[in-house]
């Protein structure tokens, strides 16, 4: 009989014949069978750890794709040039930009040119933020989404969110991967999804600029504008072929304006080109700028442009479509939140939400100094819904920011010319206060900055038969266009509001709009035309006895005889001028009078008696602290001075006359005074300084369009450099 074995110390059993002594156990299950030797201690089975997933999810690359070199370049420097370190955070670039603007092209262009960064895989998904399907994904289908592509099997798929997306966070750890999240609508879609590791890299798209992301987790937003015109032009090029391109270049000139640069309606636009190869690029053209948004239309959604827009409006309240619809109707090519207000009817503070709401849409940008633009396919998809809103509510807004501008440019004008007298209109709409401007300096700012919005506003008084408004623009502008030069502008506006006096009642208003219309066409040499306006100003004076604007004219008679070069007959209206301004004691009137007649004098050699004359004006602008009078006269007496042999007298009232005009903003004068003065320079063998105020006068009479002004310098210019050159 066998003895029995001792207990092992431990308490465990022998492991068998000659194991005297030793006891082993085992844990685990695995399914396998096992047979080992002589085993010593435990054994412990576990199963061998999978080999990780590697996902390779993103589409493809753009077939064709142009530009963005900038946007490109800053998304590779939000990219860190190595491995990150320990206690850096995750990289997270956002792209925000309108519909249709090319974010997922951006996003997945630069991915594929920057693949060899992350090695251990690229997860992508949309979101569908804005999408045909009208609901956002949910974080946790997504985030489901990655899991599956991660190789996790199902049956470990926790069901609560939180521990998804911490089980996601554990499986990217220390992976160097790029997650890729299109179309995000909101920061909490997005939170989820984003990893924990420095390793990995997020890239986000979205029309929304998801400002969470970027206060709580540093993300780097990206804003993307429209293509460049040579971006445009290439992107378009290629999808319809350079030959095309190159057989019509002005129609692809025209296309690359009609879309603005918008990615989108390029490639409608290019889609519709190529598959009409038979049909001329100036006809699709043509069909672009007759049918506008109507042409990038389609019945796929995801290439409609104003379907694609309309995805934006999706989770506005009825007040922000409301003013997104508003914005289409008011007329310039921007805005700005006290515009706005007068606009709405809303509070400052409401107008001020609303108007962010819209830029973090991507509706609406805004620019420097507090304006707010659209793209002009936006802004016609904008009119195209406010088509939706009750008349009322339309031609109320139109009528409430036309008198805005209307009043608050009036207010400019008597700023910038006290002397000058105007019945004021009809009062502002209730609860429209016009900008406050505190001086001459803040209203001509205004007046640059607002000067293409007031144009397209009397255009739009035109078309709404609002006569008043149309003339009083004319005549709220009319300083402002004279003093910066802007000739066309001022012929055009009184044009305009000759049409509109026609409808109104008052004959004073019919003779000043031939007055101002003759004075505009005088200074653009078209002198015919002038004196017809005139003379019918000058009738309709006499005819209802209008002492005053009789006046006015002799005197603006004066002033366009004097341009056709005819100085007597200047010289005779300019008396009968000053002799009804005497009379009706307008000493103002009657200063810039005596100085038309001292320049005419000049003009005609009668030297003691135009010096006289200028002397008399000086004394009354500058009494009655006229400073554009006080220019005007210092310019005359310079040139007096000039001609009578006193060139450093004439340049030293030159240098005042110049320090006035550019005071007062008055380029226009500006130009004019600094030519006159390089010829007294001249005189004194100051070439260098003759040089430099030419070249200065130069530079602003191509900026006016002025065209045989400088022509004129330019000869000047040529003959100080060429003294002995015939030509």
């Amino acid at each position: 009989m066998v003895p029995p074995e001792p207990e092992h110390p431990d308490g465990s059993e022998s492991a068998g014949p000659g194991g005297a002594g030793v006891r082993n156990t085992a844990s685990g299950v695995v399914g396998a069978v096992v047979q080992a030797g002589v085993v010593h201690g435990d054994v412990h089975l576990y199963a061998a750890s999978p080999i990780p997933v590697v996902p390779r999810q993103l589409p493809a690359a753009p077939g064709l794709f142009a530009g963005r070199v900038a946007e490109l370049a800053g998304l590779d420097r939000a990219l860190p040039a190595d491995l990150p370190v320990a206690g850096a955070t995750v990289v997270v670039s956002a792209i925000g930009g309108a519909g249709g603007i090319g974010k997922t092209w951006l996003a997945l262009a630069w991915a594929h040119r920057r693949l060899d960064r992350f090695p251990d895989g690229q997860l992508f998904v949309d979101l569908h933020g804005f999408s045909p399907t009208g609901e956002p994904m949910a974080s946790g289908a997504a985030v489901r989404g990655f899991l599956d592509a991660l190789g996790v099997d199902p049956g470990r798929i926790p069901t609560d969110l939180d521990a998804q997306a911490a089980l996601y966070r554990s499986l990217v750890a220390d992976r160097r991967m790029l997650i890729v999240l299109d179309n995000a609508a909101t920061a909490e879609q997005v939170v989820p999804l984003l990893p924990g590791s420095p390793t990995c890299t997020v890239l986000i798209t979205g029309r929304h600029r998801l400002t969470s992301l970027i206060d709580r987790h540093g993300a780097r937003h990206l804003h993307l504008d429209v293509l460049t015109r040579d971006e445009a032009r290439t992107l378009l090029t290629a999808r319809i072929g350079p030959d095309r391109a190159a057989a019509e270049p002005d129609a692809v000139d025209e296309l690359v304006d009609l879309c603005g640069g918008y990615p989108l309606a390029l490639t409608i636009t290019a889609r519709n080109a190529a598959t009409h190869p038979a049909i001329p690029l100036a006809e699709i053209a043509a069909e672009l700028r007759e049918l506008g948004l109507d042409a990038l239309d389609n019945d796929d959604p995801t290439a409609s442009l104003p379907t694609v827009l309309s995805w934006s409006l999706r989770r506005l309240t009825d007040e922000q479509r409301t003013l997104f619809a508003l914005l289409g109707t008011a007329p310039g090519p921007d805005t700005t939140l006290p515009a706005v207000v007068s606009l709405t009817g809303l509070s400052t503070a409401r107008a001020r939400k609303a108007l962010a709401t819209l830029e973090e849409a991507s509706l609406v940008e805004r620019r420097p100094h507090g304006r707010y633009a659209m793209h002009d396919l936006v802004r016609h998809y904008a009119a195209t819904a406010a088509t939706a809103l009750p008349e009322h509510t339309r031609e109320t807004a139109l009528a409430r920011v036309m008198d805005f501008h209307l009043h608050t440019a009036l207010a400019a004008d008597r700023l910038l010319n006290p002397h000058r007298r105007l019945a004021p209109p009809d009062p502002p709409a209730d609860g429209v206060h016009p900008h406050p401007l505190p001086d001459a300096e803040t209203a001509m700012a205004w007046l640059d900055a607002e000067h293409a919005t007031l144009l397209a506003t009397q255009r739009a008084a035109v078309a709404l038969r609002r006569h008043h408004a149309v003339w009083h623009l004319a005549w709220a502008l009319d300083t402002f266009h004279l003093r910066r030069g802007h000739l066309r502008d001022t012929l055009a506006v009184w044009r305009s509001a000759r049409d509109a006096a026609e409808h109104l009642p008052d004959p004073t208003t019919r003779s000043r709009t031939h007055r101002n219309l003759g004075w505009a066409c005088s200074r653009l040499g078209m002198h015919a035309e002038a004196i017809e306006h005139l003379d019918r100003a000058l009738d309709l004076a006499v005819h209802h006895h209008d002492r005053p604007e009789q006046a006015h004219t002799h005197r603006v008679l004066a002033s366009a005889w004097g341009q056709r070069g005819d100085l007597r007959r200047a010289l005779d209206h300019a008396r009968h001028a000053l002799g009804r301004y005497r009379t009706l004691d307008q000493p103002v009137r009657e200063a810039e009078v005596l100085n038309l007649m001292g320049w005419y004098a000049a003009g005609l050699g009668e030297f003691v008696t135009a010096r006289d004359h200028c002397r008399a004006a000086l004394t009354l602008h500058q009494h009655h602290d006229n400073s554009s009078g006080e220019a005007a006269t210092l310019d005359s007496l310079a040139l007096i001075a000039h001609r009578t042999g006193d060139h450093r007298q004439a340049v030293d009232h030159y240098h005042e006359a110049l320090t006035l005009y550019r005071t007062l903003g008055d380029a226009y004068e500006v130009a004019d005074t600094l030519d006159r003065i390089g010829h007294p320079h001249v005189a004194l063998g100051h070439h260098d300084q003759a040089r430099t105020v030419w070249l200065g006068a130069l530079e602003l009479y191509r900026e006016q369009g002025r065209d045989t002004d400088a022509q004129r310098v330019r000869r000047q210019l040529h003959d100080l450099d060429n003294p002995t050159d015939p030509c």
